[in-house]
């Protein structure tokens, strides 16, 4: 009798279990809809199609992660670590054996806005399609035209990823895209104007710029995607670098900026605030110096619109004279190798040589960016087709951790800079895992 009531509460019991190991099975193997799915591919795009296409690549900044120095354009073999293991950048050229040469309009959307390549297969959230989706349906088919008809294909078989097996299981990114990933194209917001909406649009969208700069959730999501939340691009550590707050923070982000400072900022690499650096410098060397003036307007107006934490940034950063002649650790390591770029006085020499005095790197908690380019120099600003004459050299070999850590305290307390001291321990950690910059950037010349 026993075994028979048993028998029966297991059947019943098996049958939800059945249905929702169905549901689930359908949830993640389902491709995401697309307004393209009768549309056939042209055999020719028009011309002004194909330019608009290169143009959305630029703001999108496909070649970052696509391209490798010396290499076919968007042939892909970059790595990227990940927490799980390093991936790598695949070939994004018409090739038809191994790149996106086969792919249809509908394949092509799919990929780039939902993360879904053909055949089902989840493309690991490295590839920023929780941003990309925003894409709107015209600059979709004009990215297509551009990667089918502007650039030359290139047979370069992709690298297969060094995440091990169970983890390399790609059907649990679609429970992840279930909860964190958006699935509409962005909507205008009509309390706000055409400029803003533009900015918010590239922002949010192909400019991907939350990937980098909001913080991460334990789920390795960004913690927020647009203005509505608070952390968005309020500044992440990521790779190495601190990716600093684009709020209105008047120290750790753009408060102190106006809109005409931001946009020759991402127009020539620098201002009288900074210089481009980190990862920053890939970006402005071949994505955003090559904006629209009025894209760039729109960016800025919509950076200054998103407030800042005085909670958590403090009071505004006043500059504090200091004696010429300095006693404190760090002070003798500066004045004979920082001093002649960057001053005594911590003020630079704007806007080629970025002051230190004011600095984010300085003011920021975190202490990895300035860390790391003391350790391994800048790369290359190649701004309008000019290399730049200035660049930050490498102290990795010249600096112990400790005489690199004491130099960095000095620079973030001094000049009413309030960053905090940086721990050896902390150089000895990146001085391990990153390498000097390189001096020959990657500039893809497209067509």
């Amino acid at each position: 009798m026993n075994n028979r009531r048993f028998a029966r509460t297991a059947g019943w019991l098996a049958l939800p279990c059945l249905v929702a190991a169905g549901l689930l099975a359908w949830y993640v193997t389902r491709e995401p809809a697309t307004p393209f799915e009768q549309e056939q591919a042209k055999a020719t795009f028009d011309p002004a199609l194909i330019s608009r296409g290169e143009y959305v690549a630029r703001l999108s900044d496909c070649v970052a992660c696509h391209s490798l120095a010396g290499k076919a354009p968007f042939a892909g073999g970059l790595e990227m670590a990940t927490p799980l293991g390093a991936i790598h950048a695949t070939n994004i050229t018409p090739d038809k054996q191994t790149g996106i040469g086969t792919y249809s309009l509908a394949d092509f959307d799919r990929a780039v806005r939902h993360g879904v390549a053909p055949g089902g297969r989840r493309l690991y959230p490295a590839m920023p399609y929780p941003s990309y989706v925003k894409l709107s349906d015209d600059d979709i088919k004009a990215l297509y035209a551009f990667f089918m008809q502007g650039i030359q294909p290139a047979n370069q078989p992709n690298i297969p990823s060094d995440i091990p097996w169970p983890l390399n299981m790609r059907w649990p990114i679609a429970l992840w895209n279930g909860v964190f990933a958006p699935t509409a194209t962005y909507a205008v917001k009509p309390n706000q104007d055409a400029l803003w909406n533009r900015g918010a649009y590239i922002v949010q969208g192909p400019g991907h710029c939350g990937s980098c700069h909001t913080p991460r959730g334990l789920a390795f999501n960004e913690k927020a995607l647009d203005e509505s939340g608070a952390p968005f691009l309020a500044g992440a550590l990521l790779d190495g670098w601190y990716a600093p707050s684009l709020r209105q923070d008047p120290n750790t982000g753009l408060g102190r900026w106006t809109e005409p400072q931001i946009v020759q900022f991402l127009k020539t690499g620098r201002n009288a605030h900074a210089v481009v650096y980190g990862s920053m410098t890939e970006a402005f060397n071949n994505s955003t110096q090559f904006m629209q003036d009025d894209d760039l307007a729109a960016i800025a107006r919509y950076l200054k619109s998103l407030p800042g934490d005085p909670q958590r940034d403090g009071a505004p950063w006043q500059y504090q004279a200091v004696a010429a002649v300095q006693d404190a650790p760090g002070a003798h390591t500066y004045a004979t190798r920082c001093a002649s770029c960057h001053g005594l006085d911590g003020k630079g020499q704007p806007e080629w040589m970025p002051p230190l005095a004011g600095a984010t790197s300085a003011l920021a908690k975190e202490s990895a960016s300035a860390i790391n380019i003391t350790l391994n120099g800048s790369q290359r600003v190649v701004a309008a087709g000019v290399p730049d004459a200035y660049r930050m050299p490498a102290f990795r070999e010249q600096l112990s951790d400790a005489q690199i850590a004491e130099v960095l305290s000095y620079v973030r307390g001094t000049w009413g800079n309030n960053g905090g001291a940086v721990d050896a321990k902390a150089v000895g950690k990146l001085r391990g895992h990153t390498d000097p910059a390189s001096s020959s950037p990657i500039i893809l010349h497209m067509r």
